[in-house]
């Protein structure tokens, strides 16, 4: 399990779920934008709930392992989704030749 520490509060989630809302974070840096993600967390009565970040360039984020008797928070369809939305924004470089033209695509795979 993981603490985010984010606005003034501290969140425990999994660590996949942790570590794909920093990743999609930083993308959304690094181009400029900002989103709203909902992620499951267990509340400090130990229950689960949801919590909603809006990250992007001004994101302050701190995670850090946590140890405790919680079960491991785990959502693949929602870490799944956020390291594709991560990708999606972080287009694939296409090679180039020595004349800066592109290289045949088939053999740049």
């Amino acid at each position: 399990m993981k603490v985010l520490a984010y606005a003034g509060g501290e969140y425990l989630t999994g660590d996949d779920i942790a570590d794909a809302l920093l990743d999609y974070s930083q993308a959304l840096a690094d181009v400029g934008s900002a989103a709203s993600v909902e992620i499951p967390i267990v509340a400090k009565d130990g229950h689960h709930a949801e919590a909603t970040f809006l990250v992007g360039p001004a994101s302050q984020i701190v995670a850090t392992t946590a140890e405790g008797e919680y079960e491991e928070l785990v959502d693949d369809d929602l870490v799944h989704r956020l390291r594709g939305l991560a990708r999606a924004l972080h287009p694939v470089a296409v090679p180039v030749d020595a004349d800066d033209r592109p290289t045949d695509f088939d053999s740049a795979i």
